[in-house]
């Protein structure tokens, strides 16, 4: 008898990693369970996320956080789903490994409409991509804060609190940043930001909701910049320091944002599924 399998792409932009499954039916059945069971980092694949997507014009996206609870938007999600389905056949004119032309891709999501364009990195399974981030609301801004300097409270598509200073080096982001957290109903990422190490660059920790620090976050990085460029510390083009990396964002007139930065492929995983008795 043969075991059912499922396939999965892991992906990861900055370190920010995630487990894209391309559904061309819809039917797989994906849910809050099998997300806690494949991106557990000892029992499962390992991940910050599970993406499922029905491929088309638009895509579909959808993001199971590690823990099982769903998230609204994902700007390193959304580069590492376009670039998976770009390398599955997706994406007419895709050139893996090789060529400068760039391939555009619109998605449904939580959030509402979004659009990638990707193209090629200069090896294979690589490839850099700028998201269409849509509206970037700074909800409350300048005001003072027990912990650091200044704070804002900035919707992305999804939430987020942005705390200015002190060195996020010195900061025990498990500790606070899940108290800082876990403090609205239903949770909101929190970045602790830094002005450097040169002009309109930030240094950013992330905490994000369902997951914990990671090593990149695309909506804490467009968050960071906008309240920031509010704050009138950076300007419009803003380079994002993370530990995984650096992201770039570029703040429009009209309050959008795009998010540009790389991403990698990591591995094509067949899973038997359904997971077996004892699967986390």
């Amino acid at each position: 008898m043969t075991t059912p399998e499922l396939t999965v792409h892991k992906y990861h932009g900055l370190g920010n990693d995630f487990l894209i499954a391309v559904d061309p039916t819809g039917e797989l059945p994906l849910d809050a369970v099998a997300a806690r069971r494949l991106c557990d980092r000892r029992r499962g694949l390992g991940a910050d996320g599970l993406v499922h997507s029905v491929p088309g014009a638009p895509s579909s996206f959808r993001l199971w956080n590690a823990d099982g609870s769903e998230a609204e938007m994902s700007g390193n999600g959304l580069r590492c789903l376009a670039h998976a389905l770009a390398e599955v056949g997706w994406a007419p004119g895709w050139l893996a490994g090789g060529g400068s032309d760039a391939v555009e891709m619109s998605f449904t999501t939580p959030a509402g409409p979004r659009t990638v364009r990707l193209r090629p990195g200069p090896d294979p399974g690589q490839a850099w991509g700028s998201v269409d981030m849509g509206p970037v609301q700074v909800a409350v801004a300048g005001t003072a804060c027990n912990v650091g300097d200044a704070r804002a409270e900035v919707d992305t598509g999804n939430p987020h609190l942005v705390v200015l200073g002190p060195d996020p080096a010195s900061v025990d982001v498990a500790t606070l940043g899940a108290a800082l957290g876990g403090a609205v109903p239903g949770g909101r990422n929190v970045e602790f930001v830094a002005l450097g190490p040169g002009p309109d660059e930030l240094t950013i920790r992330i905490w994000e909701r369902g997951v914990g620090e990671t090593a990149a976050c695309g909506t804490g990085s467009c968050a960071a910049a906008a309240a920031v460029h509010r704050w009138g510390r950076v300007g419009t083009k803003v380079t994002v320091h993370q530990p995984g990396g650096a992201a770039e964002v570029a703040l429009g007139a009209d309050g959008t944002a795009v998010l540009s930065g790389p991403s990698q492929r990591v591995a094509t995983c067949l899973v038997p599924w359904p997971a077996p008795v004892g699967a986390p």
